[in-house]
């Protein structure tokens, strides 16, 4: 099987979800692109900022919408290190985003493939097309480095 280079998108996803790992939060990195451009990325921040909304992806849809100017990131791309939460599932439908690309799946707390599975309920406003695994082995060594290295 060949092995495809990773994005541009998911390599800076990986970088962010590093720095959040170095900062002490849990390492997840999101970033937004269109067009091939990248307009908003985040990575955790729920201590840092004592928010509990302080996800990589939320933090990255807030700053592609502000970018644009416009509550709807419609073309926009997301590509998210680890499999979104709910919380985070249900903010990629209501931003309309179009693709989602994710490393590393999370059966503890994804709400994509696990979970809540937020993109099948029939209530889902948008579902968009969704991609597993891009990038998933570093994104999973970088939590399991993290997790380890607090037990």
């Amino acid at each position: 099987m060949a092995k495809w280079p990773l994005p541009d998108a998911m390599r800076r996803a990986l970088d962010l979800a590093a720095e959040a790992g170095v900062a002490g939060e849990v390492p997840v990195g999101a970033v937004v692109v269109k067009d091939g451009r990248i307009i908003g990325e985040g990575n955790n921040l729920t201590r840092t900022c004592k928010d509990p909304t302080g996800h990589a992806e939320i933090i990255a849809i807030r700053n592609a919408a502000e970018l644009l100017d416009d509550e709807r990131l419609t073309g926009c791309d997301i590509y998210v290190t680890l499999e979104p939460c709910a919380m985070c599932a249900g903010a990629i439908s209501h931003a309309r985003l179009a693709r989602l690309y994710y490393g590393a799946s999370d059966p503890k707390g994804g709400g994509v493939e696990h979970g809540a599975r937020v993109f099948e309920h029939k209530q889902c406003l948008h579902k968009p097309e969704v991609y597993t695994g891009i990038g998933e082995t570093e994104a999973a060594e970088l939590l399991r480095r993290f997790f380890r290295e607090r037990r």
